[in-house]
């Protein structure tokens, strides 16, 4: 089982994610969207979006770098002071995200405009996310200095498929939960392109080298030298 969650799953994933986000584009393209609901509540959502997107982008992001960077992050946190800090850091932006997602999930619950619009697939992204975000403030809480070890574990286990060389001993000793965490994540990466988070990837980068835009003011009103006489 080791072997399939941790060589094999990871890469099916992650070939469903494109091929399915691929063919869905090009049916599709218009569905890229994340079908917001904000005109059918909005309070809510803003007091459970922003805590979430606040705390899992820079979460996400810590992951990410770690990955990426592995020596830097190593000195960065290279002394207890900045690994306590860092630790206690993303304790709290893990409880924050937790807090936005159970906000956003009860909202659709307990709203029933939007408990008549969400479909399926919305409750199954929330609960993986739930899941996801709330095993991984249990291994901050639970297992502590998960920034350090996360470099001698994950990390070279993510370098190996990357390699096309999975190993999956760097993962086969470690707690359940972690375990749970890891594969969800590829579990979310699976989901990715049959969801609303599929707008991730519709970032505008075009706008970057697109033309600029002009607009002309047409509103009929006194000349600017006067009356126009």
């Amino acid at each position: 089982m080791t072997e399939f969650l941790f060589g094999s799953f990871p890469y099916a994933a992650v070939l469903l994610a494109v091929g399915a986000g691929v063919y869905r584009y090009f049916s599709d393209r218009f569905s890229y969207t994340s079908h917001s609901t904000q005109f059918l509540e909005n309070r809510w959502l803003f007091w459970g979006s922003v805590p979430w997107h606040y705390g899992i982008l820079i979460v996400l992001l810590a992951h990410i770098l770690a990955a990426l960077f592995p020596g830097a992050w190593g000195l960065l946190i290279g002394t207890p002071a900045r690994l306590f800090i860092i630790e206690a850091t993303g304790l709290a932006l893990g409880l924050l995200a937790l807090f936005g997602c159970a906000l956003l999930l009860a909202r659709r619950l307990l709203r029933p405009r939007l408990l008549a619009v969400t479909t399926a697939m919305d409750w199954i992204i929330l609960l993986v996310l739930l899941l996801q975000v709330a095993s991984g403030v249990t291994i901050a809480w639970k297992y502590r200095w998960g920034s350090a070890w996360y470099l001698h574990t994950a990390v070279p286990w993510l370098g190996s498929l990357v390699r096309l060389r999975p190993e999956t001993a760097y993962v086969a000793a470690l707690p359940a939960v972690v375990k749970f965490h890891l594969v969800n994540a590829f579990v979310l990466v699976a989901l990715l392109p049959f969801t609303r988070l599929v707008h991730l990837f519709t970032i505008p980068v075009s706008y970057a080298w697109r033309p600029y835009l002009l607009f002309f003011w047409n509103r009929r009103g006194p000349h600017p030298a006067g009356d126009g006489k």
